[in-house]
């Protein structure tokens, strides 16, 4: 079972499919967007490897991140819990607490949600945010000589599972990266409030590669990568070397960095701080057969949907090991 086929049916199934495609759903006759996503235990997350506190940061920040990648302004969650009855009240307490600080630095607001019991551990959030753009956001607007810029890094979270899954050693900054992951909520209001066209963005939930195919194969347009531009924190080039594992694994297919991706025109770009975010590619021309060129400089590799299916992340299998 694939995700892709579940959300095929999905989509042939309703009468309207048109508001699906993207991570959040604009709402034209409110002026809001919406997203929801569900953490579950063995699948999202590990009680071994994490604490309830940034449990529920998490769970907060990957919806903030959808409505990141959206360029919105967040304003409210909803949050449902099942817990198994094992799980005692302090644990609750520390899960809300998490919740509560990271839409304390975000001026989100709790608004309701729900209470369940369960075998296992899951938490699943609605986001709502406002447009605060004169301009569309999609995936499917990459246009040919528009730049592909990155806030945030790649691989990092990635790595850091790994080394909690497998007992490694690695750095505070990988374990981190993936138990508390940042919301480039900040660099998005600022691309909000600066551009003045019609952008393509996603974050890198499941992986950059995920964001820069998905966006290739929407918007119908090749996409030219340079590696060497990538934000890849040193740690995890460290971390891979120590353990004899491909660092680009992590870099590419690992996921749950939330980087903000925005392929954008060049006059656009001119008007972003180049502090916030990193030139990493440039959308080539409109192709039948959409790809990913990665340039290495002595090499190029050609990521098609043959390559795309073998490796992206599977939401139906655990993420113990990079494959």
């Amino acid at each position: 079972m694939r995700e892709l086929d579940i959300l095929n049916i999905i989509g042939n199934t309703l009468d309207d499919s048109s508001y699906l495609g993207d991570d959040c759903a604009y709402l034209n006759d409110l002026g809001l967007y919406v997203t929801h996503d569900t953490l579950v235990e063995d699948i999202h997350f590990s009680l071994y490897t994490t604490d309830f506190y940034n449990l529920g940061r998490k769970a907060v920040s990957v919806n903030l991140s959808d409505l990141a990648a959206a360029l919105s302004q967040p304003l409210y969650i909803t949050v449902s819990l099942s817990v198994p009855k094992k799980i005692n009240y302090a644990s609750i307490n520390e899960l809300y607490r998490g919740i509560n600080d990271v839409c304390n630095e975000h001026n989100v607001k709790v608004i309701g949600g729900d209470v369940t019991g369960s075998e296992k551990v899951m938490i699943s959030v609605c986001a709502i945010g406002k447009k605060i753009s004169d301009f569309n956001i999609s995936r499917s607007y990459a246009r040919k000589d528009y730049s592909i810029i990155i806030a945030g890094e790649s691989g990092s979270s990635s790595a850091g599972l790994y080394a909690l899954m497998n007992f490694l050693y690695c750095n505070e900054s990988l374990k981190n990266a993936h138990i508390n992951p940042k919301a480039f909520v900040k660099e998005a209001l600022q691309a909000a409030k600066n551009i003045n066209t019609d952008v393509a963005a996603m974050d890198t939930s499941d992986g950059l590669m995920d964001a820069l195919y998905k966006i290739a194969v929407a918007s119908k347009h090749s996409i030219h990568l340079d590696f060497s531009k990538i934000p890849i924190n040193p740690e995890v080039i460290k971390f891979s070397e120590h353990n004899n594992l491909d660092y680009k694994d992590f870099v590419f297919w690992g996921g749950e960095d939330y980087s903000l991706v925005i392929i954008l025109p060049d006059e656009a770009l001119a008007s972003l701080n180049s502090n916030s975010f990193i030139t990493i590619g440039r959308v080539l021309n409109k192709d039948n057969n959409p790809a990913v060129f990665v340039d290495y400089g002595s090499h190029t590799e050609k990521i098609t949907a043959d390559v795309f299916e073998k490796k992206s992340f599977n939401h139906f299998y655990t993420q113990e090991k990079i494959n």
